[in-house]
């Protein structure tokens, strides 16, 4: 069997997408170059990968096969590629993160000091919505995620590093802009803003006020914070945000925050990579410095007390306890 690693990339890709246009787009490749690789391994494997039916592509058994082992083989490609950077050290290396798009408010802040403090380090950054966030988790594609509250169903470890309070935000002329400490009940009356189903801002409101009892309404469902914001400056509603989100129109006086009983939500920002997963240097080295120091240079208030999730666990074979649960210390 006379195989490529490129084939197998190229194959992974259309396997993932199902799709050998956006696995195309993904490998910056034209489309009869990704199906001239994905023939090429398939003849030199004897049997189809994939089958057609209508507009559709389907993986065949023998694809299904195929597709675990190129996961397999990618994973010990990326950890090769982490042994080596870690002997490297930070002179060079990348990063691979993705962030909630509520974190990208300050997230590229914190990147640009943590670049500025390794210059050699290469970053991917990618900001996106929750449930693409939990994709690229699932799949192993980066080396960590910034979210809110991590899912309870997947084998992960998160960290707390920073407060992530959640207000309600109406615009500045507002009936209720100057209205102390409004009873929850009062919400009734007012039309509410949401985002995407899936959202984590939406989905801690939906539970704040059903545990409470209160039966919202909600308008329009927007797909991002600044429509929100934008929607909410014209009257059309009020919106609940991550108060991250709407420093600038606070300043500006575009904006203003609801005094609201039982207000701020208050949450937490964590970073989140899987369980077990082995860092770069690069990647201990960014997850440390989220952990001891993004909240004082945002001017933020950390997230003390809040314990880690699934940070237990046994060591790697050929590492101590200690050893495991060390921070790295690594020097520009």
């Amino acid at each position: 069997m006379n195989v490529t690693l490129r084939q197998f990339k190229v194959f992974a890709a259309v396997s993932k997408h199902l799709s050998f246009t956006r696995a195309a787009e993904e490998l910056c490749l034209t489309q009869p170059a990704v199906s001239m690789q994905v023939k090429q391994l398939e003849n030199q494997l004897e049997v189809p990968l994939f089958e057609q039916l209508g507009k559709r592509i389907y993986l065949t058994d023998a694809g299904e096969e195929v597709y675990h082992y190129s996961k397999v083989i990618a994973q010990q490609l990326e950890e090769l590629e982490t042994v080596l950077a870690n002997l490297k050290g930070l002179n060079q290396g990348k990063l691979r993160i993705s962030v909630a798009s509520t974190a990208n408010y300050f997230a590229p802040t914190l990147l640009g000091t943590f670049c500025q403090r390794y210059p050699g380090v290469t970053v991917s950054l990618d900001v996106t919505n929750r449930q693409t966030l939990l994709k690229q988790l699932a799949e192993n594609e980066v080396d960590m995620v910034v979210m809110g509250q991590p899912p309870t169903d997947m084998d992960l470890e998160a960290g707390a590093f920073m407060e992530n309070p959640l207000v309600i935000v109406a615009p500045t002329g507002h009936a209720l802009a100057s209205e102390p400490r409004v009873p929850l009940k009062r919400l009734e009356q007012e039309i509410f803003l949401v985002r995407e189903l899936g959202s984590g801002t939406r989905s801690a409101m939906e539970r704040f006020f059903q545990e409470r009892g209160i039966h919202i309404q909600t308008g329009m469902e927007v797909g991002s914070n600044e429509a929100i914001k934008q929607s909410v400056q014209a009257g059309l509603g009020l919106g609940l945000l991550s108060r991250d989100t709407v420093e600038m129109e606070l300043s500006l006086d575009r904006l203003t925050i609801l005094d609201v009983e039982d207000f701020p939500i208050l949450r937490h920002w964590y970073v989140v990579h899987r369980s077990g997963k082995r860092l770069s240097v690069v990647a201990q080295a960014f997850k440390d410095f989220l952990l001891n120091e993004a909240a004082p240079l945002l001017g933020k208030s950390p997230a003390h007390g809040v314990a880690a999730i699934g940070s237990e666990r046994k060591p790697r074979r050929g590492h101590t306890e200690k050893e495991q649960g060390s921070s790295a210390q690594p020097t520009p």
